[in-house]
């Protein structure tokens, strides 16, 4: 019976030792784009150059819901990524989904109001208006 009253003590103190330990406060949950728009062109191409406002414009309007990757595929660091995303001319738009699969693609300029329909019909809508 002493070793069954023994037992119990000590789970108690455990129990309160633990409670009494001071915890840290969850970690927030890391927010994944909704969509990933990768672009893939050089900044020495003309088209691909009247691209950059567009890309800033979708940064600002859409915030987290949109990751905007560019990749200079003229450069020879980033010159893998055109083969990885079977680029045939520059500029090309891929589109991602939030698991990293791809559900549209565009090569040339690309208007930025294009791609608002493009994110509209996936459900993606501006959090920020202006730009």
């Amino acid at each position: 019976m002493r070793t069954l009253s023994g037992i119990a003590a000590l789970v108690c103190f455990v129990s309160f030792a633990l409670s009494a330990q001071p915890r840290r406060p969850a970690e927030p949950p890391v927010k994944k784009a909704k969509i990933t728009f990768v672009e893939l062109g050089s900044v020495n191409c003309i088209p691909c150059k009247k691209m950059q406002p567009v890309m800033k414009a979708i940064e600002q309007k859409y915030g987290a819901a949109v990751e905007v990757i560019f990749y200079d595929v003229w450069t020879e660091a980033q010159k893998p990524f055109a083969k990885k995303y079977g680029v045939r001319l520059i500029p090309t738009q891929v589109f991602l989904d939030e698991h990293g699969k791809e559900f549209f693609r565009h090569e040339g300029f690309f208007p930025e109001e294009d791609i608002h329909k493009i994110f509209r019909q996936r459900g993606v809508v501006p959090t920020r208006t202006g730009g």
